[in-house]
């Protein structure tokens, strides 16, 4: 059961460690890098990625004014006790880091929005390689954001989340490993297993459940969803939304054991989403703490001193 979470915070550039109990908030980290998207916490260690420096037009006021597309994405590790940081995946390698999920096997995923793809590294920073490249001319269509691992079965999902509330997001799904004789370009494998989604962005796999954050138009839209992995070859159930009303949801952690979804988003909410079939007393979602517009979220077992 987690005591506390570490939460990304995309303008100040912050790790923020947040007691789950009380809500209190310090600074774990308080230069990530430009714009952190995707954290997640393993054997003592925490990895990230940025989106990198966007370029703005001062005349398109809010994200819309955001141009990420430049080179300049980047993926980082620091031991818990706050040393021994370093780059996994250093400035120009990557283009924007979003999600980021391991395998417990040694190896972490994640979407790489405007690169428009899936890759992967290995946890001391070898093996970069690509798992999907979606084409360039698919625009927005294309882009990859959210990630999670079912190496159980050894399965990759993720969101293309389409454009600002436009109702057409997806959940996809391929294995871990390319087929023979393919490539990231190419690939057979890829199914399609929830589209026409107001906006999906982050996921998690617990058990046999897919869980997403979407942060799309309401009524369907900035919720938290869950839905059961699909069969192969199957499409997937409409999904169970376990809480809405969030402003513009995009961290997700849950954590199985304690029964707890963790949600934020880009208004500076937490919140602790119980789920209805787990162990925890409280029906209510309840807000943690409120600060500044947060990313991703990971959760730790113990305080991270």
């Amino acid at each position: 059961m987690w005591q506390e979470l570490l939460a990304l915070e995309i303008k100040s550039g912050r790790v923020l460690r947040v007691s789950v109990p009380d809500g209190r908030v310090s600074t774990f980290l308080p230069d990530a890098g430009p714009a952190p998207d995707g954290i997640v916490v393993e054997d003592g260690t925490v990895y990230w990625t940025t989106m990198g420096e966007p370029k703005i037009d001062e005349a398109t006021p809010g994200e819309a004014g955001l141009d990420f597309s430049a080179r300049n994405g980047s993926v980082h590790a620091v031991n818990l006790d706050g040393g021994g940081r370093r780059d996994l995946v250093p400035l120009g390698a990557m283009t924007t880091g979003k999600q980021l999920a391991s395998d417990g096997r040694g190896r972490l995923y994640w979407g790489d929005r405007e690169g428009h793809r899936v890759s992967s590294v290995r946890v001391d920073g070898t093996g970069l390689t690509d798992l999907v490249v979606n084409p360039a001319d698919e625009g927005i269509m294309g882009e990859c954001v959210g990630v999670a691992v079912d190496p159980a079965h050894g399965h990759l999902y993720w969101t293309q989340k389409g454009p600002a509330k436009g109702g057409v997001g997806r959940i996809l799904r391929a294995g871990l490993d390319i087929p023979a004789g393919q490539t990231a370009e190419n690939r057979s494998d890829i199914e399609v297993l929830w589209d026409g989604l107001p906006e999906p962005i982050d996921l998690h796999v617990d058990g046999d459940r897919l869980y997403w954050t979407d942060r799309g138009a309401p009524p369907t839209g900035n919720t938290l969803n869950r839905a059961p992995l699909p069969a192969a070859g199957e499409r997937g159930e409409a999904p169970e939304i376990l809480a809405d009303g969030f402003q513009e949801a995009i961290g997700l952690a849950v954590d199985g054991e304690a029964g707890v979804a963790y949600v934020s988003d880009l208004g500076g909410n937490l919140r602790a989403v119980p789920l209805p079939d787990g162990p925890v007393a409280e029906q209510a979602p309840r807000e943690i703490v409120s600060v500044g517009s947060l990313t991703g979220l990971a959760g730790v077992g113990a305080p991270a001193r």
